[in-house]
């Protein structure tokens, strides 16, 4: 078993219940107690102990929008569309195997430091993807860049490849859903056999909807509808569809998506640095939609630094509208927790006995923490939305196994991994530039 004793708890559950000075007891992969003060029962041979005395205990966060990223800093200048063209595509276009494993490492990595137990990663060359999410702990949903064919990216064959070859690794941690790059590169008849895929393999489907303006006035012309109207009327939506972005939602789109249960991943600093706009988040929630959140790539976003998103994710909103009321801290704590652990399916991102046992240690004797009134739960809730980042994350616990302890990682070498990333990213850009020769 895992004990751990004098945390801060913040359980995320129903009841928003916080116990200060409280424990959460872990055996196997699932929680099995949470409560006030030191857990009664005895630590047994070959349990671990964890005094978290000036940390605080809460659900692992989310990433409801993910791409693996073998490089970031380049075309930084650009717009979507545009940004896709020169850096993105060429890029995953010239993936191997090897090089997606190492990004993937790199990329899982930085996130498992951050906090991040779950990603929802839509990216290419999935065996690779899912040997390293299997080897580092980190529970990952993956899904193919399906496009049709001319596009050179994956196919609806591919994923259903992938499926067979990757879906159940890490004793369940590791999933694939079907994977649709968005509506640009398709079709609704690829969408509507997207759909007859995921049924067929009794998974879920993971799109980019309404990102930018170019998308919705590229299927007004193409097809005569908006890019949620074309995925509503291809039988795509519904509650174990991910829709990402959904920056440029008509009220009748929020509509469709309320209808079908459709789940959202907002991704604001992503959004934003692409100038692609402000999502209409407030209509979201007051339709009842399910919210979560995601970073989206760190080729777009530099940073897999899901605390950095939540911050953005209430402060863009409040900016936007005039309006300090909208986008409390709790709220975007839950939208990066249980949110996009319901979006997912999975039995995590509360701290309730029964749950999978995905379970981040913050560091909250620091100075961004400081001052800490004790025992006042809206503080913590304060700190950990505006005040904290990745950095004060000391443990992550995925699937009852502790991956990272006192900011190292347990089940990889860091090293290796920033070293072997580094050269992945050095023959792929070589290959692209070889291309455009």
């Amino acid at each position: 078993m895992i004990i751990i004793n004098n945390a801060d708890v913040l359980t995320l559950n129903d009841a928003d219940d916080a116990h200060f000075g409280g424990h959460v007891v872990i055996d196997g992969t699932r929680i099995v107690a949470v409560g006030d003060g030191a857990w009664p029962g005895p630590a047994g041979e070959g349990d671990t102990v964890i005094d978290a005395r000036g940390k605080l205990a809460m659900p692992g966060l989310v990433d409801l929008h993910y791409h693996t990223a073998i490089g970031k800093g380049f075309s930084d200048h650009l717009p979507l569309w545009e940004y896709l063209e020169a850096c993105w595509y060429p890029l995953i276009r010239n993936l191997d195997p090897e090089a997606a494993y190492w990004a993937a490492m790199a990329s899982y990595a930085e996130s498992l430091k951050g906090g991040v137990t779950t990603v929802n990663d839509m990216y290419r060359q999935l065996p690779a993807l899912g040997k390293a999410a299997e080897e580092i702990g980190i529970r990952a949903v993956l899904s193919n860049d399906v496009a049709l064919p001319e596009h050179d990216l994956d196919t609806l064959e591919t994923n259903q490849e992938a499926y067979r070859a990757v879906h159940g690794l890490g004793d369940g941690r590791v999933e694939v859903y079907v994977g649709i790059e968005w509506l640009p590169l398709g079709s609704p008849e690829m969408l509507r056999d997207a759909r007859a895929l995921a049924d067929d393999l009794g998974t879920g489907i993971h799109i980019h909807l309404n990102e930018s303006l170019t998308e919705v006035q590229d299927s007004i012309k193409r097809f005569g509808q908006r890019p949620t109207e074309v995925a509503y009327d291809a039988g795509l939506l519904g509650p174990d569809c991910v829709a990402a972005h959904c920056v440029h939602l008509s009220d009748r789109e929020i509509a469709l998506m309320r209808e079908t249960g459709t789940q959202i991943s907002h991704n604001p600093s992503s959004n934003a640095k692409l100038g692609n706009g402000i999502a209409r988040l407030p209509e979201m929630l007051n339709a009842g939609l399910n919210v979560g959140i995601g970073h989206d790539a760190a080729e777009c976003n530099n940073s897999r630094d899901l605390f950095e998103v939540i911050k953005f994710a209430s402060v863009i909103h409040r900016a936007n509208r005039l309006d300090s009321s909208l986008t409390q801290a709790p709220d975007v704590i839950r939208m990066a927790t249980r949110n996009g652990s319901d979006a997912l399916r999975h039995e995590t991102g509360r701290l309730e006995v029964g749950r999978k046992a995905d379970v981040i240690l913050v560091n909250t004797n620091t100075l961004a923490f400081t001052p800490l009134v004790p025992g006042d739960k809206a503080h913590l809730y304060s700190h950990l939305a505006y005040a904290s980042n990745g950095s004060a994350v000391d443990t992550t616990i995925v699937d009852g196994q502790i991956v990272m302890a006192g900011r190292e990682l347990l089940t990889v070498n860091e090293e290796e991994i920033v070293r072997e990333a580094n050269a992945a990213f050095a023959r792929v850009l070589a290959r692209v530039e070889k291309a455009k020769a």
